[in-house]
C-alpha cells in the first residue's frame, strides 16, 4: 500500500508539472503574439518618418529568400521587394525595394514613404494599368528568434509611374478562390464546380493561353498518430477555367500531363516563359523521419506546355565553343567539389552530380545537382538550333536551391537568391544568374556569391530552456521570464 501510494503521488506530481508547463506556454504564446504586433507597429513608425522618395545607386542586395522578383511591364527592369534572412540566431525581415536594370547591369534602391510592413513569402504580380502597378498581397512576419509568426492579409499596390505605395483596404480575405477587379478594387468569390485541389500551401499558379489557371504542387501535413505529423509533397495539377466561356461560372478539372514530369518537391519557383509555357526551377525534397529531416536540393528546369498538356525537361546544349571540352569537363567534375559549392562543371549526358557537405557539427548533407543532357528531351528546338549530336555541354549555373526568385524578360530567365542547407546551417543566397531561353545554351552569372564567406552564428542554449526546467521543478518565475522576453523582442 505504501509503495502504491508513493506511485500515485508521483503521478499526480507529474500531471501538475505538465499542467503548469502548458499554462506557461499558453501565456507566453499570447504575449509573443502581442509583442509581434507591437514590433510591426514600431517598424511602421520608423517607416512613417520618410517624407520623400529617394532613389540611389547601390551594390547588389544582401542575401535573402522568399522575396518577390517581378518584371517591369514597360522597362527592362526587375523589381525586388521584401524577403527574409536568418544568420543562425536571428531572423531579419525586409520591406526594401530594389530595381535591377537589365541593360546596364546596375542596382538602385528606392525608398518610398509609407511602404508595406516588413514581410516575406508574400504574393506579387505586375499589371500594365496606369503606367504599371506592382500588387502585393499577404505574407509573413517573424519574431527575431524565428519561433513566432504573424500572417498578413493586407493588399498593397505600388504605382510604378509615380513611385507611390497605396494600401487597398476594401477587400475580403478567406482561404478560398477569389478574383480581384483592377478597375473597381473589389473582390468576388468564385464557387467552381468539380473537384479542386486539397488544402495546401506553397502551390504554384500560372495562366493558360485560353484564360484558365493552372494550380500545381504544394505542401501539406497530416496527423498520422498522436503528436506526429507527416508532410505531403503534392505533385498533382488542376485547371480552373470558365465553364462554357462564361466569366461568372468556373469549373475545376484535374490534369494528367504527359512527358517528363518533375520529381516531387516543394519550395520550387515558377515564371511564365516563351510561347505561354510555365517554367519551374529548383526546389527541395525533404525526407522526413520521426526525429530528423534531410533535404535534397535541385537546380533543374522544367517547362509545362498548357496547349499540349505536356511536361518538358529543360536541357542545356552548352556553348558551341566548348564542344571539344566535354570529356575534360566530366573528368574535372568527377574529382569532387567544394564544401559549399555554388554551381558545378558541365557534363556530356544527363548526369546527377552528388556533393556531400560536412557541417561544423559533423552532420553530412547530400546535395544533388542534375546536369542536363544536350538536346532532344528538353524544350522543343527551333529550326536554327543544333541537333543533339552538335550540342555542347551545359555550363555552370545556379547551385541547387529552393525558394529562389524568377523573372523572364525578352526571353531571358533571371534567377535570384534562394537558399540551401548544410547540416544545421542555412545558406541564404544573393547571386543572380540568367539563361537565354531561345538558345538554351548556358547560364551566365551576373552577380556571384561565395557561400563560404556568409556569416553564420551557431545557436546557443537559451536561458529560457533552463528557466523552464527550473519552473517544472517547482519554481514559478513567470513575471521575471516575461520581462526578459520583452527586452529580447526589442533586440
Amino acid at each position: 500500500m505504501g509503495k502504491k501510494g508513493k506511485k500515485e503521488k508521483k503521478g499526480r506530481g507529474a500531471e501538475k508539472t505538465a499542467a503548469k508547463m502548458e499554462k506557461k506556454v499558453s501565456k507566453r504564446s499570447r504575449k509573443e503574439e502581442e509583442d509581434l504586433e507591437a514590433l510591426i507597429a514600431h517598424f511602421q513608425t520608423l517607416d512613417a518618418k520618410r517624407t520623400q522618395t529617394v532613389e540611389a545607386p547601390c551594390p547588389p542586395p544582401s542575401p535573402r529568400l522568399n522575396a518577390s522578383l517581378s518584371v517591369h511591364p514597360e522597362k527592362d527592369e526587375l523589381i525586388l521587394f521584401g524577403g527574409e534572412y536568418f544568420n543562425g540566431q536571428k531572423t531579419f525581415l525586409y520591406n526594401e525595394l530594389y530595381v535591377y536594370n537589365i541593360r546596364k547591369d546596375t542596382w538602385t534602391k528606392v525608398d518610398i514613404p509609407s511602404p508595406p510592413p516588413r514581410r516575406c513569402a508574400h504574393q506579387a504580380v505586375v499589371v500594365p494599368q496606369g503606367g504599371g502597378q506592382l500588387w502585393v498581397f499577404g505574407g509573413e512576419f517573424a519574431s527575431p528568434n524565428g519561433e513566432q509568426f504573424y500572417h498578413y492579409k493586407d493588399l498593397w499596390v505600388l504605382h510604378l509611374a509615380t513611385k507611390t505605395w497605396e494600401q487597398v483596404k476594401d477587400y475580403i480575405y478567406y482561404n478560398d478562390v477569389y478574383t480581384f477587379n483592377l478597375d473597381t478594387f473589389t473582390w468576388s468569390k468564385l464557387s467552381p464546380s468539380g473537384t479542386g485541389p486539397t488544402p495546401r500551401s506553397g502551390c504554384q499558379m500560372s495562366v493558360t493561353p485560353q484564360g484558365g489557371i493552372i494550380i500545381y504542387g504544394g505542401y501539406s501535413k497530416q496527423r498520422v498518430k498522436k503528436d506526429v505529423d507527416r508532410g505531403t509533397r503534392h505533385s498533382d495539377m488542376f485547371l480552373l477555367k470558365p465553364e462554357d466561356g462564361r466569366e461568372d461560372k468556373w469549373v475545376w478539372t484535374r490534369m494528367n500531363p504527359s512527358g517528363v514530369k518533375p520529381t516531387p518537391r516543394s519550395g520550387f519557383s515558377a515564371a511564365m516563359a516563351l510561347n505561354h509555357q510555365t517554367l519551374f526551377f529548383g526546389g527541395v525534397c525533404d525526407e522526413e523521419e520521426e526525429e530528423s529531416l534531410a533535404g535534397e536540393f535541385f537546380n533543374d528546369l522544367y517547362f509545362y506546355d498548357a496547349t499540349r498538356n505536356r511536361w518538358f525537361e529543360g536541357q542545356l546544349k552548352g556553348p558551341k565553343s566548348e564542344k571539344k571540352k566535354r570529356r575534360r569537363g566530366r573528368k574535372e567534375e568527377s574529382e569532387g567539389g567544394s564544401k559549399l559549392a555554388c554551381g558545378g562543371a558541365g557534363t556530356q549526358g544527363p548526369v546527377q552530380v552528388v556533393k556531400e557537405v560536412v557541417a561544423e557539427d559533423g552532420t553530412v548533407v547530400t546535395i544533388k545537382q542534375v546536369l542536363a543532357a544536350p538536346g532532344s528531351a528538353g524544350q522543343p528546338r527551333s529550326e536554327d538550333e543544333d541537333s543533339p549530336e552538335e550540342a555542347g555541354s551545359s555550363a555552370p549555373g545556379p547551385c541547387p536551391r529552393s525558394n529562389a526568385m524568377l523573372a523572364v524578360k525578352h526571353g531571358v530567365l533571371y534567377v535570384y537568391g534562394g537558399m540551401f542547407e548544410a547540416g544545421d546551417r542555412q545558406v541564404t543566397l544573393s547571386d543572380l544568374h540568367c539563361l537565354d531561353l531561345h538558345r538554351m545554351e548556358a547560364w551566365k552569372a551576373l552577380v556571384e556569391m561565395d557561400p563560404e564567406t556568409q556569416e553564420w552564428l551557431e545557436e546557443t542554449d537559451s536561458e529560457e530552456d533552463s528557466e523552464e526546467v527550473e519552473g517544472a521543478e517547482g519554481g514559478d518565475e513567470d513575471e521575471d521570464e516575461d520581462s526578459r522576453e520583452e527586452s529580447g523582442a526589442e533586440d
